[in-house]
């Protein structure tokens, strides 16, 4: 059955890298031009071209980039503004210019806005765990247009505006840079921008997210790593918090926090040891595309396979235990069996959240009982 694992591992898994590839690299160009007009109307925001170390706001940083670059060389990575969530659903951030010198502080409590201006009689819910307020004073060198009350009220810079503002450009952009014909924008709830690509070989779902990129530091609730750890090294970990975190404009009042640079730098050097972590992580990731949770709109994600691979590794930190890759897929996919079976996986860096909170218990239970179908015989599912 060892063979068995890697003659489908290099028909399925390695066609569904190709396909994905080609489709980012489709997006990326389209994306890139898009926002690059964007930019050129509201220089609040930038072009994805530059995500990351290329944000404007590094460009006095020089020693970051070059170590991005060295961690990532030669290997096969995309943009860090883009995260492939499912073959036909990306995730692409779109980094803000003009928020530079971020401070974490202590937010003040109790908010009694609306997002039209209007008072309240009780205060707007509390962030969860997740989550954060954000505010003017945590950037001392914030430009005068981050004070525009299209954008801010009451010494907070609102998501749900800025996401306003941001879909009223990507809709002029479309048209200016005659892009009706591939790129159209779907209806959305909430505050997040959701436009259809359509690709020379597929549709594509994007959501299009503007995101404040901070660097050299690293939040106060991410409390990692943790004592006693042994994957990753002291070495790597350090290296990995200066490349700092995201907030990402995804609700009304409040900015998601996301790591999406130091998953990348984690999963890029995953596999320094010679182990099979990211082959074993992309075995399971088409079993649950392929037959556990298909679909463009599934309760599992690549991300929350990423973070379960993590964790695996945190447990399981030496070399010995990913040499055998029938053994590797086999633990991995019994560890998500018991995430999906009690509907609770840790995020990564804010161990205290739950990834699975808020997915639907329905189809949850229905994957669950599909993978414990596969631990009974997975042959049957590998051909």
């Amino acid at each position: 059955s060892k063979n068995v694992i890697f003659l489908w591992y290099f028909s399925q898994v390695d066609l569904r890298h190709r396909q994905v590839s080609k489709s980012v690299e489709d997006v990326q160009k389209i994306i890139k031009d898009l926002t690059a007009e964007v930019s050129s109307k509201d220089a609040r925001f930038q072009s994805i071209a530059n995500s990351g170390v290329h944000n404007d706001s590094f460009k006095d940083q020089p020693a970051l980039a070059s170590k991005w670059a060295a961690l990532l060389r030669g290997r096969c990575t995309f943009n860090p503004a883009i995260q492939v969530l499912t073959p036909t659903l990306f995730l692409i951030s779109v980094p803000v210019r003009g928020l530079m010198g971020y401070k974490e502080r202590r937010a003040r409590q109790w908010r009694y806005y609306t997002l039209s201006g209007s008072r309240l009689l009780s205060p707007v819910r509390e962030p969860e765990k997740l989550h954060q307020w954000l505010e003017l004073e945590s950037f001392p060198n914030a430009s005068q247009e981050w004070h525009d009350s299209r954008v801010a009220m009451e010494g907070d810079i609102v998501p749900a505006k800025v996401v306003t503002v941001f879909r009223e450009q990507v809709e002029a952009a479309i048209k200016t840079c005659r892009l009706t014909e591939k790129v159209s924008v779907l209806e959305s709830v909430g505050s997040v921008v959701r436009v259809a690509v359509e690709t020379s070989e597929v549709q594509i779902e994007v959501e299009l997210v503007p995101t404040v990129e901070l660097m050299n530091c690293w939040p106060k609730r991410a409390r990692w790593p943790r004592l006693l750890q042994r994957w990753p090294s002291t070495e790597r970990t350090r290296c990995i918090k200066s490349f700092g975190f995201n907030l990402m404009a995804t609700s009304n009042y409040h900015w998601l926090l996301s790591f999406s640079r130091a998953e990348q730098v984690l999963l890029g050097s995953i596999d320094e040891d010679g182990g099979c972590r990211r082959k074993c992580y992309r075995v399971v990731r088409q079993l649950k595309e392929d037959v556990w949770c298909p679909g463009s709109k599934p309760v599992i994600t690549a991300h929350h396979l990423q973070t379960l691979l993590f964790w695996t590794c945190e447990k399981y930190p030496s070399s010995r235990d990913w040499r055998n890759l029938r053994e590797c897929v086999l633990r991995l996919v019994q560890k998500l069996h018991k995430c999906v079976s009690q509907r609770y996986l840790r995020h990564y860096f804010v161990r205290t959240y739950n990834l699975l909170k808020y997915t639907n218990t329905n189809e949850l239970d229905d994957m669950a009982k599909k993978i414990a179908d596969f631990l009974e015989n997975p042959r049957t599912h590998m051909h």
